[in-house]
């Protein structure tokens, strides 16, 4: 730039051979992907979490046993995960408070998902063990997914992405905000 309005660049001009596919990049991605299983060994992310700031932590509610954040590597926007303090790793393990807790968060989740995000339907559900596809097998979590009826395509499918049209702050801030006071 030489003292005027940048120089927007043809994407046709750019280096590679053009073709017929559009590319959603995900570079946030890389770091998830690179680390691998062997951090979550040494420092398990839900125990971590409530010892930050609510918004270093992603953190939208706080209960007495249990709390809820978003997902650092969401399937949707808005994907939110109810975790107790305690670390341990399958529901049967769970004292009568955290059971009761983890579903009340779950339900104010899913109308406060309903309200601030306008969406059809949810995935909820907990993967218990790495064998059952547990991320952090060794903390329980259960997964607060919100899906559309608009928002189905193919990129999970065919191209194992997902698009996501909202920054992380912009999600918590939004459901942190819709929280209502217990």
């Amino acid at each position: 730039m030489t003292g005027g309005a940048p120089r927007v660049e043809d994407a046709g001009e750019l280096a590679g051979v053009p073709d017929e596919f559009q590319r959603l990049w995900t570079p946030h991605r890389m770091a998830y992907i690179q680390a691998g299983p062997e951090p979550l060994k040494h420092d398990c992310p839900f125990c971590a979490a409530p010892d930050k700031s609510d918004e270093d932590g992603l953190i939208v509610a706080r209960g007495e046993t249990a709390y809820v954040l978003l997902n650092l590597f969401p399937y949707n926007s808005g994907h939110l995960l109810v975790c107790p303090y305690r670390h341990f790793g399958t529901y049967d393990e769970a004292t009568p408070e955290e059971v009761a807790e983890i579903g009340a968060l779950t339900q104010v989740a899913m109308r406060v998902l309903r309200r601030v995000a306008n969406c059809d339907g949810f995935n909820v559900g907990m993967n218990q063990g790495a064998v059952a596809g547990a991320g952090v097998a060794e903390h329980l979590h259960q997964h607060v997914v919100p899906r559309w009826a608009t928002d189905a395509n193919f990129f999970p499918i065919i191209a194992k992405t997902k698009a996501l049209p909202q920054l992380l702050g912009d999600v918590r801030t939004a459901v942190q905000e819709g929280w209502p006071v217990l």
